[in-house]
C-alpha cells in the first residue's frame, strides 16, 4: 500500500496516472474558496490537465477552508502535499483514477486569516475563485437583497474586526490592493447560482459599500466578476470510496474523490488580469452563459429535485434506483420536456434532445452510487433558485405547473421527517427549523409550506399554481409518492 505524497508519486502503480509536471515548478495564481469534492473533481481536474501539458503552472491553487468543519480538509492537506485521488466511475463499471497535482497550498482562515488576505492581496494571485455554495452568497431569494444582518457579516464589519467570513477576507485584500496601487484580482464563482456573476458582484460589492462606500463602488466598478455553468456529479466521499481506491490501485488517500465521467464547464470570458488556456482543457469560453446556465439549473439539477424527494419517499435511496423506475423516469422526462424547455433559451451547439437523454444516462449510472439524501440536503437554497424561476415563468407564460407544484409538494411532505414507513427522515438543511415548522401544519394549514414568503414570495396567491400543489399534497398524503407520481403521468 502506497500512502499518497509527493515522495511517493513516482512509486504508484502503473494503473494510476498521475501529474507528469515537476511540482516544484508551480506557482500560484488562483485562491479558492471551499476546497470541497466538487471543486476537485472540475476546476483543479481543469487546471491539472492544463499543467500535464506544461501549461498554466503559474496558476496552481491556494485552497482556502473559512468554516470550522475545514479543519479536516486541511489535515488531510499537509498531511498528502495537497495531492488527492480523482477516481471516475464508468457505466459500464470501470474505474479510471488519477493522482491530482494541481492544488499547491491550502489556508485554514480560522487559524491564519492573515495568511489569507496576503495571499488574495500578493500580485501573484489574480483570480480568486469560489464554490461556497447555493445559500453562501447571503442574498435574500425574495428580495434579491444583501443580509447586513448577518452575524457573520455583522461581526466583520465591525471597526478593528479580524475578517472570518469570506466576504470579509475577499474585501480587505482587494482594499490593500487599491492601497498598493494593484489591479484588483477577478471573482470567479463557480456554484450553481443563477447569474453566479451578478450575484457575486452585488454580494461582495455589497459588503465592501458597507464596510466603505468608496471602497464599495470601486470594487462595483474595477471588480471582475465573469458567470460561469459548471457540472459533474460528485458525490459525497465515503469509506467503501477509501477502501475501493486501496484495493483496486493500492493508494491509500484520506480523501480522494469520486465523481461521474461527464464534465462541462461554461465560463464567460473575462479576466482583465489574465486566466489560463482553459479552453485548451475543454472549456467553452463565452460571451454570454445564460443559456447555458438556465439548461444545467433547470434540466440536471431540477431533474435532481424531481427524483429526490418522491423517490425517498417511495423508499428509493440512490438516484440510479429512482430512475430506474419506468414512472419516475417518465415524470421526469415529462417535467423536463413540457415545464423546463419551454423557459429555456437557445443553447449554441447544443442538441437538448440529446441532453436530456444523456441525463437519464447519467442519473443512471450505478456505479456512482449518488444517494437521494445527498440531493435533498440543503433544499431552502435550492427549490427557490432553480425550481420557483420555472414555475414563474411558465405561469406568466399560461405553461404547464404541475409536476413542478408535485416536486415543491414532495418537497414539503419529505420535510415532515417522516417516511411512509414511518421512519424517521434526517432534514439536512440551513433552516431546517423553520422548514420543519412549515411542514408540521400541513395537514392542518395545506398552503402553510407555500406560505413561507422568503421561499416563495407570492406564489401561494396565485390559483392555479395553489390548485396542482394542494393536489400533489393531498395524494402525497392520502396514497403516497408513488401514486402522486402516477397520476402525473398517467395525466399527461
Amino acid at each position: 500500500m502506497t500512502k499518497l505524497s509527493d515522495e511517493s508519486l513516482p512509486h504508484l502503480p502503473p494503473s494510476i496516472a498521475r501529474s507528469g509536471y515537476d511540482r516544484s515548478r508551480l506557482r500560484t495564481g488562483i485562491v479558492h474558496f471551499g476546497v470541497g469534492g466538487f471543486h476537485r473533481a472540475h476546476q483543479a481536474m481543469y487546471l491539472d490537465r492544463l499543467m500535464n501539458e506544461g501549461k498554466a503552472l503559474d496558476w496552481a491553487i491556494c485552497g482556502v477552508g473559512v468554516l470550522p468543519s475545514d479543519a479536516a480538509m486541511k489535515t488531510v492537506m499537509d498531511s498528502q502535499d495537497c495531492l488527492y485521488t480523482l477516481v471516475l466511475k464508468h457505466p459500464d463499471g470501470a474505474l479510471e483514477a488519477r493522482v491530482i497535482g494541481s492544488i499547491a497550498e491550502y489556508l485554514f482562515a480560522p487559524e491564519n486569516p492573515e495568511g489569507v488576505i496576503e495571499k488574495m492581496a500578493a500580485p501573484a494571485t489574480r483570480i480568486v475563485s469560489l464554490t461556497i455554495t447555493e445559500g453562501g452568497y447571503n442574498i435574500s431569494d425574495t428580495t434579491g437583497e444583501f443580509d447586513a444582518g448577518n452575524a457573520g457579516v455583522a461581526a466583520d464589519l465591525q471597526p478593528g474586526a479580524v475578517p472570518s467570513s469570506v466576504f470579509g477576507l475577499v474585501i480587505e485584500a482587494l482594499r490593500r490592493r487599491r492601497e498598493r496601487g494593484l489591479e484588483p484580482f477577478t471573482v470567479m464563482s463557480c456554484d450553481n447560482v443563477p447569474g453566479n456573476g451578478e450575484v457575486a458582484r452585488k454580494a461582495f460589492g455589497e459588503f465592501a459599500r458597507l464596510r466603505d462606500p468608496e471602497l464599495g463602488k470601486w470594487v462595483q466598478e474595477a471588480v471582475s466578476f465573469p458567470s460561469s455553468m459548471v457540472d459533474r456529479i460528485t458525490p459525497a466521499t465515503t469509506d467503501a470510496d477509501r477502501t475501493l481506491l486501496a484495493d483496486e490501485f493500492g493508494v491509500e488517500d484520506a480523501w480522494p474523490v469520486v465523481a461521474e465521467d461527464f464534465e462541462q464547464w461554461a465560463l464567460e470570458d473575462a479576466f482583465p488580469q489574465g486566466r489560463p488556456p482553459w479552453e485548451d482543457a475543454g472549456v467553452n469560453m463565452t460571451a454570454d452563459v445564460e443559456p447555458y446556465e438556465h439548461m444545467k439549473l433547470r434540466l440536471l439539477n431540477c431533474g435532481h429535485q424531481a427524483l429526490a424527494y418522491l423517490g425517498y419517499l417511495s423508499g428509493y435511496r440512490y438516484v440510479h434506483e429512482a430512475v430506474r423506475d419506468p414512472q419516475m423516469a417518465q415524470f421526469l422526462l415529462d417535467y423536463m420536456d413540457r415545464e423546463a424547455t419551454p423557459t429555456l433559451l437557445p443553447v449554441p451547439g447544443v442538441d437538448l434532445g440529446a441532453y436530456k437523454l444523456r441525463l437519464l444516462q447519467r442519473f443512471g449510472n450505478e456505479h456512482v452510487r449518488d444517494t437521494l439524501a445527498r440531493l435533498c440536503a440543503e433544499s431552502s437554497d435550492r427549490i427557490p433558485k432553480w425550481l420557483v424561476p420555472v414555475v414563474r415563468e411558465n405561469v406568466a407564460a399560461g405553461g404547464e405547473i404541475s409536476r413542478s407544484a408535485a416536486i415543491i409538494a414532495s418537497w414539503a411532505r419529505y420535510a415532515e421527517g417522516v417516511d411512509e414507513a414511518g421512519e424517521p427522515i434526517r432534514v439536512v438543511d440551513n433552516r431546517r427549523d423553520e422548514v420543519m415548522a412549515a411542514a408540521e401544519r400541513n395537514r392542518e394549514d395545506p398552503l402553510a409550506f407555500i406560505s413561507q414568503q422568503h421561499f416563495f414570495a407570492d406564489l401561494s396567491s396565485d390559483a392555479r399554481f395553489a390548485q396542482e400543489y394542494l393536489s400533489a399534497l393531498g395524494t402525497l398524503h392520502r396514497s403516497g409518492a408513488r401514486a402522486a407520481v402516477a397520476a402525473l403521468v398517467d395525466e399527461a
